[in-house]
């Protein structure tokens, strides 16, 4: 693949960038009708493609907050086209990665030397190039080491880059421009914090010693000494990607195992940290040879506080969600509902978010759950289509809940595909056994 000698960090420099690639999009729609004028059959299949492709032909040299959007969408598998999916996951590993010079120049400014000075040796072609960062291969007084580095610019472009972005997302999303303002802070927030390295650094270390007692997962040492605001070293961890080993035919008894530790090392970060690892993308997870699983990135950690806490895993239990009066009081605590809604908007809202939440909820309320099983998903698949096609859904205001439902949605609805893709069967209530 061909490396970047240069990424562009002038607001200016990043926003033509995008403009170009939207009047490639602007072009791509032109076609789609005229040919549908004179085919009126024809389905948004390959305008789909056609986007997709120059999106992410458009994002992956930008690198940074954009592409990193991208990356988040591809793991929203039932609520974008599946061409989308397909090229925006590619961002989770196949990205242009810097050129050698650029990475020298980067650990010069870090850590005040250059790579070769530092580890006994340091391959310059790296192992992966994705969103934020890339990860290079090391060696240090007998041991292999992973380092990763970010690109240049990233940082301090997040606020330039999710104002461009933004309009693209709230048509996608129905989000309504004027009380949108709390999701997107959150993201950048986010986002700033996944660019601090040493905040990173910190993170990694409590989430490791913390979950270190939960059978069959194991994590990399991470060293300080070695590390800096733009730079992480960290044990290499032998294994394959978690997206890479479902493709293989594995034995259901080992995917079953690995399901129950992934579903365990979850469950005790939200339940008893209070805080969670909300990137659960399969390029965060290898599976080691003995069959443990193996967790290598904790960049973004969403704290819970207890004000959300309380009321979304109580609003997830059926006695409540078949309670109209309970049910209704707890979407005003999660801002579901505001007081300014009409009558028509809380009983509207009421039953769609009832139906949702009956449904996304299902795996807390069973004592084991297979997530192998096609039955949960093609019940999403067709309640997302459904949502998608509803007329009075666009009509309404789509700004609907706390901003905390973001990163928690986008855990569990990650955490849900990777155990779908191991077709695991998991005791739900298995993670409390680590709490004596």
């Amino acid at each position: 693949m061909k490396t970047l000698d240069k990424i562009p960090t002038g607001k200016i420099e990043r926003a033509s960038k995008l403009m170009k690639t939207g009047v490639k999009i602007g072009g791509n729609y032109v076609k789609y009708y005229g040919k549908k004028l004179v085919n009126p059959e024809l389905t948004k299949e390959q305008l789909n493609e056609d986007n997709a492709e120059d999106i992410y032909d458009g994002l992956k040299t930008l690198k940074g907050s954009a592409l990193k959007v991208a990356q988040m969408l591809s793991m929203e598998k039932n609520m974008l086209p599946r061409a989308y999916v397909d090229k925006f996951s590619l961002s989770q590993f196949s990205v242009p990665p810097l050129s050698a010079p650029l990475v020298r120049k980067t650990f010069k400014k870090y850590l005040g030397k250059y790579p070769e000075e530092i580890y006994d040796t340091f391959e310059n072609d790296s192992i992966n190039a994705a969103s934020i960062g890339q990860v290079h291969k090391a060696t240090k007084d007998g041991k292999e080491l992973a380092v990763k580095i970010q690109y240049p610019g990233v940082a301090e472009s997040i606020s330039s880059d999710l104002a461009l972005v933004k309009p693209i997302a709230l048509k996608m999303f129905n989000i309504n421009g004027k009380d949108s303002d709390k999701y997107f802070k959150e993201v950048e927030n986010k986002l700033f914090e996944e660019t601090d390295y040493l905040l990173e650094l910190a993170q990694s270390k409590e989430i490791t010693e913390s979950c270190s007692l939960i059978e069959g997962l194991k994590f990399p040492k991470y060293y300080e000494n070695l590390s800096s605001e733009r730079i992480i070293t960290m044990d290499w961890m032998n294994g394959v990607h978690l997206s890479e080993f479902a493709k293989t035919d594995f034995p259901q008894e080992l995917g079953d195992k690995l399901g129950q530790t992934l579903w365990d090392f979850y469950m005790y970060q939200i339940h008893i940290l209070r805080k969670v690892h909300a990137d659960p993308h399969p390029g965060n997870f290898l599976v080691g040879e003995e069959g443990n699983l193996i967790a290598i990135d904790f960049g973004c950690i969403k704290e819970v506080p207890d004000e959300f806490y309380v009321p979304y895993f109580e609003l997830s239990k059926k006695e409540i969600l078949q309670n109209d009066t309970s049910f209704i009081k707890k979407m005003y605590e999660l801002e579901i509902l505001t007081q300014t809604d009409t009558l028509k908007e809380i009983v509207f809202f009421k039953s769609i978010f009832k139906e949702m939440l009956t449904l996304f909820t299902a795996p807390l309320n069973e004592e084991e759950f297979d997530f192998g099983a096609d039955e949960f998903w093609n019940s999403i698949a067709e309640l997302s289509d459904r949502f998608s096609k509803d007329t009075e859904i666009r009509k309404m205001n789509g700004n609907r809940g706390s901003k905390h439902f973001l990163y928690m949605n986008r855990t569990f609805f990650g955490l849900f595909n990777l155990l779908h893709d191991l077709k695991a069967n998991v005791k739900v209530n298995n993670f409390k056994r680590y709490l004596d």
